[in-house]
């Protein structure tokens, strides 16, 4: 399984239920705090159309903005991409 990364900021709520998703889940995830990382925020308006929108996500170069996070939606985003069983 690759690793996530997870573009969040330290204020954001939907992060926060993104993260704890991918903890009961048991998937491997590395934080990404567009705040505090420099360029991050560069990457992720790249990556959204201009937009800093978080949580989003990048699964081995795949994209997905999740705001507001539904864990259904991203369960089946995880799936399409066979990160999750």
């Amino acid at each position: 399984m690759s690793k996530i990364k997870i573009y969040t900021t330290s204020w954001c709520g939907d992060c926060r239920a993104a993260k704890r998703f991918l903890v009961e889940k048991a998937i491997d995830y590395e934080e990404i705090n567009i705040e505090k990382v420099p360029g991050a925020a560069e990457i992720l308006k790249r990556a959204t159309g201009g937009r800093r929108s978080v949580p989003t996500f990048d699964i081995e170069g795949s994209f997905i903005t999740c705001s507001p996070f539904d864990r259904t939606k991203f369960s089946e985003a995880l799936k399409a991409l066979r990160v999750e069983g």
